[in-house]
C-alpha cells in the first residue's frame, strides 16, 4: 500500500507490534518513532505523512501538543491518537484540534486496521474534492503503473491524477469513453496501483457472455453440476478474489443478468453452481462503457440500483480527436513498437502531419491499426503518406485545398480571442489550467482575458 504511515510513541515494544502489524498488512512505508521532539523537528522540517498514530502521554512533549504541531505544519495529515485511558473528554479535546480519531490501548489489529481504512478514505476523497475545485494536475506517485498511457494532455492527465486517488480504495469505479480510448489500459493501470497489485486483473468483455452460459462463466461450478461437469470449474469472481475483476462494455448486459451481478456488489458472496453452499469474495470491480448509461437508465435498459453501484467513481476518457496533441507521441511510440517487428522504422513528416488532422473515429485502436497496416505497406521504408489509408488522404487534402473567403476571414487577434476563450470555457473557467493548456503565464492570460471584459 502507498500510504505514509508514522507511529510515535515512547513505548518501544508498542511502535514494534504496530509497525508489524502494518507491514503485514500491506503498508510498507512505515516510520516509527520514540522520541516526540524528534517527530516534531521532521515535520517542521517540511516532511510529511498521510497517517500519523500519535501517543497522547509521552514525556517532555504530550501527544496533544505534537498534534498541534502536525497540524501546523501538515494541515493533510490525518491523525489517529492513541491513549491508555478511555478519557471522553480528553478524545472531544484531540477532535476539536483536528485529530481524526482515537485508539484505546491495547489496540487490537482489527480496531487498527478499521481506524486507518477509515482516514486513508476521508484522505482520499478531500484528495479528490480539492482536485476538483481547482482542476490541478498532482504528480503520479506510482509513475511505473500508468506509463503505458502516453500523453501530455491536461485533461488525461487530470483523470490519472484522479485515478490514482481512486486505486488505493475499493470503492467501484465506473470508466467511460468511446471505443478505442484506453478504457482497458485505464482499468489496468487502476489495478498496478492498488493495493491488489500482485492478485489477478481478470477482464470479461460482457458483450461475450450469453444468458445460458452467464452463471457458469461468473460463478463456476463444482463437479457433477451438469452433464459433462467432469471436474470444478472456477469462474470469473473466484479466479479474481483478491484482485481486480475488469467487466469491459457493461451497458451491453442483458437485464436478467444484471441483477445478478448486483447481487454480488451488495453482498460480496456467490454460489457455485451445483452447490447450495455461499461463498465470499474479495474483488475490485471496475467496470467500462462506450454506452451512454444516463440514456439506458431512461429507457429502462439499466438497473438504477447497479449503475449506482457501479458508479462509485466515474472516469471518462476524450476522443482522440480532443487531444491532438497526443497524437505524435502515440505514433513515435506505435512505430518504435513496429520497430521489433519490421527492424528500423521510421515515418516521414507529411504522414504524422496528415495522421494528426485526423479525426480518428476509432480512436487510438485505429491509429495503432493504421500504423501497422503502413508498416506493411512500406516494405521496410519510411512511412510515407501513400502507405497511409484513403480515408486520412483524403481529409488532408480537402482541407488543404480549402479556402476561407475573404469575406468571411477574421483578424489573426480575434482567431486567438476565440482560441483562447474556448480554451478557457472546456476547463470550466480554470485559469490555472487554461494557461498550462496554452503555455503561457497565468499573468498573461488574466491580461488577456481582462482585454476580452473578462474578470
Amino acid at each position: 500500500m502507498g500510504n505514509r504511515i508514522i507511529i510515535i510513541d515512547d513505548e518501544q515494544d508498542f511502535l514494534e507490534s504496530i509497525a508489524r502489524g502494518l507491514f503485514n498488512a500491506g503498508y510498507v512505508d512505515v516510520r516509527t518513532e520514540s522520541d516526540p521532539v524528534k517527530a516534531a523537528m521532521f515535520f517542521e522540517q517540511g516532511k510529511t505523512c498521510d497517517i500519523a498514530l500519535i501517543d497522547l502521554s509521552m514525556p517532555v512533549m504530550n501527544g496533544v501538543e505534537l498534534l498541534e504541531i502536525i497540524k501546523n505544519h501538515s494541515p493533510n495529515t490525518e491523525c489517529i491518537m492513541v491513549t491508555a485511558v478511555n478519557d471522553a473528554r480528553m478524545a472531544v479535546a484531540c477532535l476539536k484540534k483536528g485529530a481524526y480519531d482515537y485508539l484505546i490501548k491495547p489496540v487490537s489489529r482489527e480496531d487498527l486496521l478499521l481506524k486507518i481504512g477509515h482516514a486513508e478514505e476521508k484522505k482520499r476523497l478531500l484528495d479528490i474534492l480539492e482536485l476538483k475545485r481547482t482542476g490541478g494536475i498532482q504528480e503520479l506517485t506510482n509513475v511505473k503503473a500508468f506509463e503505458r498511457i502516453i500523453t501530455r494532455s491536461p485533461g488525461i492527465l487530470a483523470v490519472l491524477t484522479e485515478a490514482e486517488l481512486h486505486a488505493v480504495s475499493n470503492v467501484p469505479v465506473l470508466i467511460t469513453g468511446e471505443s478505442g480510448t484506453g478504457k482497458e489500459l485505464l482499468a489496468r493501470a487502476i489495478h498496478m496501483a492498488s493495493p491488489r497489485a500482485q492478485d489477478p486483473f481478470i477482464p470479461v468483455n460482457m458483450a461475450s457472455l450469453s444468458s445460458s452460459l452467464f452463471d457458469d462463466d461468473f460463478f463456476g461450478h463444482v463437479r457433477g453440476a451438469f452433464t459433462g461437469a467432469e471436474k470444478d470449474h472456477k469462474g470469473y469472481l473466484e479466479r479474481a478474489n483478491h484482485g481486480t475483476l475488469f467487466l469491459d462494455e457493461i451497458g451491453v448486459l442483458p437485464m436478467d443478468l444484471q441483477g445478478k451481478l448486483l447481487r454480488v456488489l451488495q453482498e460480496g458472496e456467490f454460489t457455485k453452481l451445483g452447490t447450495s453452499r455461499m461463498q465470499k469474495v474479495d474483488a475490485r470491480f471496475v467496470a467500462a462503457t462506450n454506452e451512454n448509461l444516463d440514456a439506458l437508465l431512461k429507457r429502462g435498459k439499466f438497473r438504477k440500483d447497479l449503475y449506482y453501484r457501479l458508479k462509485g467513481a466515474q472516469l471518462h476518457l476524450p476522443p482522440l480527436r480532443e487531444r491532438p496533441g497526443d497524437i505524435p507521441l502515440l505514433i513515435d511510440s506505435f512505430v518504435a513498437d513496429l520497430s521489433g517487428v519490421f527492424k528500423e522504422r521510421r515515418i516521414e513528416d507529411k504522414a504524422v502531419s496528415m495522421l494528426t488532422a485526423y479525426d480518428f473515429p476509432g480512436n487510438i485502436r485505429e491509429l495503432r491499426s493504421i500504423l501497422h497496416a503502413a508498416a506493411n505497406l512500406a516494405q521496410g521504408r519510411p512511412i510515407a503518406p501513400g502507405h497511409l489509408p484513403e480515408p486520412v488522404r483524403r481529409q488532408k487534402q480537402a482541407s488543404g485545398c480549402a479556402s476561407l473567403p475573404l469575406g468571411n476571414a477574421i483578424s489573426l487577434s480575434e482567431n486567438e480571442k476565440l482560441y483562447i476563450l474556448n480554451i478557457y470555457h472546456q476547463t470550466a473557467e480554470n485559469k490555472s489550467q487554461t494557461a498550462r493548456v496554452l503555455g503561457i503565464s497565468i499573468n498573461t492570460l488574466r491580461r488577456k482575458l481582462e482585454s476580452y471584459a473578462i474578470e
